[in-house]
């Protein structure tokens, strides 16, 4: 409520009175600032203008099934690739509620480099957890076990797991086209950050068009909670200084947090990244950076 009611003064105090100055106001307002980052947990999309894939199954996904609806998926003719990073509740979430699952004719390919993937995804559709089995799915669901750091290609799509930094097996995402790369990089601590201590996840960042870091903490935070495989927005910087990632993207956002702290994270990573850029010995490149919110798109 606070925040809502902070946006109407903000209308009436920027000088605007009558509803045609609508418009104008919001597009001056980032998208966070009017209605907050949201609450959904992980679901990445990446699309091309052959196809899609899709990353982790985290609330988020029951709104992208919906609409999904409205095309192939909706007519039992969709062909979804749903990779997934590990099997924490958070990052299935959404999967017993995306609604290709129940059209026959659609084939829902799921992907992970654990062994566990068919085990796992059974057990989401089992009483007493959810009152549609396995079963009963109408969708064609097929397996795919992907070997660490080997390539796969879907659509015009090349995708190859790494290891990330995380107390469960957690194994983020290289995906390529064209000549653009993203890296796909939640959940994971960071606690890996010179090219000697990546080692063979070293390809997952280097030269990385655009990253998605975990940030969930600050780095207080990050010094009590060991193991819980997050990380904070400093450590993703500084890999992507060293990494020439262009672009980061930091999100996994704390349930407990309100849209002021993610603000106060966000102040403190600018001071971090000035602090960098000024005092180093040696130029570091430019990173554009920031913290996601729900509905984000963005073209590489």
């Amino acid at each position: 409520m606070k925040n809502i009611e902070a946006t109407l003064q903000s209308f009436f105090r920027e000088g605007h009175k009558t509803s045609a100055d609508i418009p104008q106001f919001l597009s001056s307002h980032p998208i966070p600032h009017l209605g907050g980052f949201g609450t959904h947990t992980t679901c990445a999309e990446i699309s091309t203008a052959q196809g899609q894939i899709i990353i982790d199954g985290g609330s988020g996904l029951k709104n992208l099934g919906d609409q999904m609806m409205s095309g192939p998926c909706g007519k039992g003719q969709g062909r979804v690739h749903l990779f997934l990073t590990h099997f924490h509740w958070d990052h299935l979430l959404g999967l017993p509620f995306f609604a290709p699952h129940f059209i026959k004719g659609n084939e829902i390919h799921y992907y992970a480099v654990q062994p566990e993937l068919e085990d796992v995804i059974h057990n989401k559709f089992r009483k007493p957890l959810f009152p549609v089995s396995f079963e009963m799915l109408n969708a064609k669901i097929i397996f795919h076990r992907l070997e660490p750091r080997k390539p796969i290609k879907v659509y015009d799509l090349m995708i190859t797991p790494y290891q990330l930094d995380h107390p469960d097996p957690c194994w983020g995402y290289r995906v390529e086209n064209e000549g653009k790369a993203y890296a796909h990089c939640v959940d994971t601590e960071g606690t890996r950050s010179t090219p000697e201590q990546l080692g063979p996840d070293r390809p997952l960042y280097h030269n990385a068009d655009l990253m998605y870091f975990d940030a969930q903490y600050t780095l207080p935070e990050l010094a009590e909670k060991a193991n819980w495989g997050h990380s904070a927005s400093q450590l993703g910087l500084d890999i992507a200084f060293q990494e020439n990632i262009r672009q980061v993207i930091f999100a996994h956002h704390d349930p407990g947090a309100n849209t002021q702290q993610i603000y106060n994270l966000q102040k403190e990573t600018q001071e971090y990244y000035d602090l960098k850029t000024k005092k180093s010995s040696v130029k570091l490149p430019e990173v554009k950076w920031q913290f996601a919110f729900e509905g984000l798109v963005i073209k590489l």
